[in-house]
């Protein structure tokens, strides 16, 4: 008789552990093939008094942190692309890891890139900047430009739409490498605003991409009135309640969507690809879609 009840509570245990061990598959299986793919679109509206008529209405996509080769190829970022053109966008901006340097992308994937990104349609402009993976791609320059992107990398450039009135969009290299400290980063717009006088710099919109979220709080020199970021992925594996498990260096602070920060709005992308381990969950690809207002 006790021989039997042990033989039961021995069937029992393996039975749970069977449970346990189909659920775990079953979850890591999900967070690899099915949640890495699909694509969310998080729209925002923005508003600001600075916006002026001219420019009511802006239409903004951001997307970042591609990771070309890990769970986005040529069919996905295709995908991307045509998601992108449909909401007739004036201006995108990618903000880093187009590339990822823990793989080595297959066939000539420069040229797959440049066909793919040069199909995205603007009314106004595309923009882009590094990310730490970006950086160890002597190519990663050629293909943004030849793509029809404008290299932000350290710089600025100034928006028209139907006026003479402008925003700045103003760009930051990634932070991760090198040695260039953030304020001289910004010199350059920095010199320009300078160069305005003080009443009509203040009423100026101004928008900063950056890789790195974290590196916002280093900025002293100018209040953007907008920041758009990547590197996070918001946390590239969520639970319920608890948010992102772990999250990279210089996206310990700023990680999750969105942040106000004094008279900042601070916008964080949950990327497209992956990065380390190819899984996601609680956190499907997405790309941002911004509605610029002044009501």
């Amino acid at each position: 008789m006790e021989n039997e009840k042990k033989k039961s509570i021995g069937k029992k245990v393996i039975i749970i552990l069977g449970i346990f061990a189909f659920i775990i598959c079953a979850l890591l299986l999900y967070s690899r093939y099915i949640s890495t793919k699909g694509l969310i679109i998080k729209e925002y509206k923005i508003a600001n008094e600075k916006i002026t008529d001219n420019f009511h209405g802006l239409k903004i996509v951001h997307i970042s942190d591609i990771h070309y080769g890990t769970t986005i190829n040529k069919k996905e970022l295709t995908n991307v692309v045509d998601k992108v053109n449909m909401l007739h966008p004036d201006v995108v901006v990618l903000t880093g890891d187009l590339l990822d340097d823990n793989i080595k992308p297959r066939g000539n994937y420069e040229q797959e890139l440049i066909e793919i990104l040069s199909q995205i349609n603007v009314s106004i402009g595309k923009y882009a900047i590094n990310g730490n993976h970006d950086y160890a791609f002597e190519n990663f320059n050629t293909i943004i430009e030849q793509s029809g992107f404008t290299n932000l990398n350290d710089s600025y450039d100034q928006i028209y739409k139907n006026g003479n009135n402008f925003i700045l969009l103003s760009g930051i290299s990634t932070s991760t490498y090198g040695d260039k400290k953030v304020e001289e980063k910004l010199e350059s717009t920095n010199e320009f605003l300078n160069s305005i006088p003080e009443e009509e710099r203040d009423n100026i919109y101004k928008i900063l991409l950056l890789h790195e979220p974290d590196i916002i709080d280093d900025i002293e020199s100018i209040t953007f009135d907008l920041v758009l970021a990547g590197h996070s992925h918001n946390g590239q594996v969520r639970l319920p309640f608890i948010g992102a498990l772990t999250t990279p260096e210089y996206a310990k602070k700023y990680y999750d969507e969105h942040y106000t920060i004094d008279q900042t709005e601070l916008y964080i992308s949950s990327g497209l690809g992956t990065s380390i381990i190819k899984f996601r969950f609680f956190n499907k690809p997405s790309i941002n879609f911004y509605r610029i207002t002044n009501k």
